[in-house]
């Protein structure tokens, strides 16, 4: 192994994304150790817990399109039907909705849970309830992005929580995406929601902890073994 590989197995590369508070977070450090030094080593936990925020690790992402991949690190926190959000225009019948819930401490890149050219994508002001309550989906402050995939109409929702402030997705309506091609993240832990089409068979439980880009949260056109949970 060359020197280069190591180095990069070894340090975790950071989103661009962060670079503009961790740079803000290390001034702040300069600025209150200036005032008193015992803070400076307080700013500098801070500034590095930002680093740690907005790391960026690559992935190994499954290339089947029967294959949905977790779009978000965290804990599966919800299984099962749920009524889509209505700016999705999706109707009013439960889908199959698949949630990873995202604390301060996880990776917050997020990522396409299947290929597809992006139908719309639309901003919803809201709340910022805590991300882990089942009522955060439809009051908190959301983005929605609809996929449309070679498996159906797939939603991927990114839901602001009680600390997340800020939802970002840099990619744009019309665009295609690759499973597992970052569009955006969410500023400081929150939940993402996936929606399925019929025909969804769930791979996953709650409690159970799913990697970005690499977990099977459900699959397709499968009659190989008893469903978790099925829709349609």
């Amino acid at each position: 192994m060359s020197l280069a590989d190591s180095i990069r197995n070894t340090f975790v590369p950071i989103h661009r994304e962060g670079y503009p508070f961790i740079a803000g977070f290390f001034v702040v450090s300069l600025i209150l150790g200036w005032l008193w030094n015992p803070l400076f080593w307080v700013g500098m936990v801070l500034t590095i817990w930002c680093i740690y925020f907005y790391r960026d690790p690559e992935r190994v992402t499954p290339m089947d399109d029967r294959l949905v991949i977790s779009p978000a690190d965290g804990k599966v926190s919800f299984v099962g039907p749920y009524v889509p959000p209505a700016e999705l225009g999706l109707g009013d019948q439960p889908r199959m909705r698949i949630s990873v819930f995202m604390n301060v401490f996880s990776v917050h890149i997020n990522r396409a849970p299947v290929r597809g050219q992006i139908e719309k994508i639309i901003h919803r002001p809201g709340k910022f309830l805590n991300a882990e309550l089942d009522k955060s989906s439809a009051e908190n402050e959301r983005n929605s992005v609809l996929i449309d995939s070679p498996k159906g109409k797939v939603a991927v929702v990114q839901v602001a929580g009680l600390v997340a402030r800020r939802i970002v997705c840099w990619s744009n309506e019309d665009d295609t995406l690759s499973v597992g091609e970052r569009f955006g993240l969410i500023r400081f832990g929150s939940r993402l929601d996936v929606y399925l089409p019929e025909g969804a068979v769930a791979r996953v439980a709650v409690g159970q902890t799913a990697v970005a880009g690499e977990t099977i949260l459900a699959e397709f056109d499968t009659d190989h073994s008893e469903p978790t949970v099925r829709i349609g």
